[in-house]
C-alpha cells in the first residue's frame, strides 16, 4: 500500500510540474529542461545568466563550453513596462521565422543562426553572438558614432526591404497577419498617443490607416541600435518577433527616432548625429536600389519618424534616456512639425535640430 501511495504522490507531482508553465530565468528549471527535451546531455553542466533589458521577453546566455553559447528567448504575455500592455506569445515564434528567413536574405554574418525551436513553452534557442562585442546603443549613447555602423545599418535594411520584394512570391504566408506588428507597434506607439496627445490625433490616425494598406515588402519592425550588436567591426541584428509584410517606412521611422533622440539628449554631438541620419539615408537608398515601392517613400518616412518621435516621449515605451525637459521639448518640436510636415529626411533632420535649440 505504501509503494501504491508513494507512486500516486510520484504521479501526482510529475503532473504538477507539467502543468505549471517554464520559466527560463530560473536556472534550475531551464537546465532540467534541456537535459529532459535532449538540448544538452544528462551530465553536462552549462552556464546560465539571465540577460536584462528586455520588455517582451525571457531571455537567457546558456554557455556550454568549446566556445558555442545559446541565447534562448521565451515570450511573456505582459511586457515588463510601467503601463498596461499584453501581447500574444505566439509572437515567439514569428520571431524565429524571422530568423530563418533573415539569413537568407540579410547581408552575410549579420543574423545569428537559428538553433531549436519550442512551440509548447513559446520559446527557441539561437547561436550567441561571440565575444567580444557592444550593444550599438551603448557605443551611440557614449558618443561613439562611426561612419562604418551607420552605412551598415543602412545597407542591411536596405537589402533585407529589396531582397524580400525581389522574393515576395516566396515568402511564407504567415508574414501577411499583422496582428503582432498591431498590438506592440501600431496600438502603443501611434494609438495610444494619439489618445494622450489631442493635438496629434488626426495625424497619427491618418499615418495608422496608410500604414495598414500598404502591404509593399518584409517589415522587421523593431529595426533600432538596442537591437543591434558590433562584432569585429560587423553589425549583427537581433529581435526579429515584429516582422511581418506591411510598409517598409515603418522601419525607417522607427529606426531614424532613434539616431535624431540621441541627436537632442548629446548636445555635443548633435551635428555627428545629424550627419548619420544622412548617411544612413542614403546608405539606405543605395541598397535599396530600383525597387517600385522606392517612389514616395521618403515621405512616408518622415511622417512614420514624426509619429515614432512623439511616441517615444508619449507613448507606452517612452526612452529611458531622455529626461522630463527633454520629453517636453520633443513633444513641442513634433507637434510643430506635425502641423506642416517637411518633405525629406534632411529638411527633417534641420527643422528638428533647430526646434529642439529653443
Amino acid at each position: 500500500m505504501a509503494a501504491g501511495l508513494n507512486s500516486a504522490r510520484s504521479m501526482a507531482h510529475d503532473d504538477l510540474t507539467r502543468a505549471q508553465p517554464l520559466d527560463i530565468e530560473r536556472p534550475s528549471e531551464l537546465l532540467a529542461y534541456l537535459r529532459r527535451s535532449g538540448y544538452i546531455a544528462a551530465g553536462e553542466e552549462p552556464r546560465i545568466r539571465v540577460l536584462a533589458g528586455g520588455v517582451s521577453n525571457r531571455t537567457v546566455m546558456v554557455e556550454r563550453g568549446s566556445d558555442e553559447a545559446w541565447v534562448i528567448k521565451q515570450a511573456l504575455a505582459k511586457l515588463r513596462v510601467a503601463v498596461e500592455w499584453f501581447s500574444d506569445p505566439l509572437r515567439i515564434h514569428r520571431e524565429a521565422l524571422g530568423l530563418r528567413l533573415l539569413a537568407r536574405l540579410a547581408p552575410p554574418g549579420s543574423i545569428t543562426p537559428f538553433v531549436f525551436e519550442d512551440h509548447e513553452h513559446h520559446l527557441f534557442a539561437m547561436a550567441a553572438v561571440p565575444q567580444p562585442h557592444e550593444n550599438w546603443k551603448s557605443m551611440l549613447l557614449a558618443g561613439q558614432i562611426e561612419h562604418d555602423h551607420v552605412r551598415q545599418f543602412g545597407q542591411l535594411l536596405g537589402t533585407i526591404h529589396r531582397r524580400a520584394w525581389e522574393e515576395r512570391a516566396a515568402l511564407d504566408p504567415t508574414l501577411e497577419d499583422r496582428a503582432i506588428f498591431e498590438s506592440l507597434r501600431l496600438e502603443p506607439y501611434y494609438a495610444y498617443t494619439a489618445g494622450q496627445v489631442a493635438p496629434a490625433q488626426a495625424f497619427l490616425t491618418g499615418l495608422i490607416a496608410r500604414t495598414r494598406v500598404r502591404r509593399l515588402t518584409l517589415v522587421h519592425g523593431d529595426y533600432s541600435p538596442k537591437n543591434v550588436l558590433v562584432h569585429g567591426g560587423r553589425l549583427v541584428l537581433l529581435d526579429h518577433e515584429v516582422i511581418h509584410i506591411g510598409d517598409p517606412a515603418f522601419d525607417l521611422g522607427f529606426s531614424l527616432t532613434h539616431l535624431l533622440s540621441k541627436a537632442h539628449h548629446l548636445h555635443q554631438y548633435r551635428r555627428a548625429f545629424a550627419q548619420a541620419v544622412q548617411t544612413y539615408w542614403s546608405s539606405y537608398l543605395g541598397a535599396l536600389g530600383e525597387a517600385p515601392f522606392a517612389a514616395g517613400l521618403e515621405q512616408h518616412a518622415v511622417a512614420n519618424t514624426l509619429g515614432c518621435l512623439l511616441a517615444r516621449v508619449a507613448g507606452r515605451s517612452p526612452l529611458e534616456y531622455l529626461s522630463e525637459d527633454e520629453r517636453a521639448r520633443q513633444r513641442a518640436a513634433v507637434l510643430a512639425l506635425m502641423a506642416e510636415p517637411p518633405d525629406s529626411v534632411s529638411a527633417l533632420t534641420e527643422r528638428f535640430l533647430v526646434l529642439i535649440e529653443r
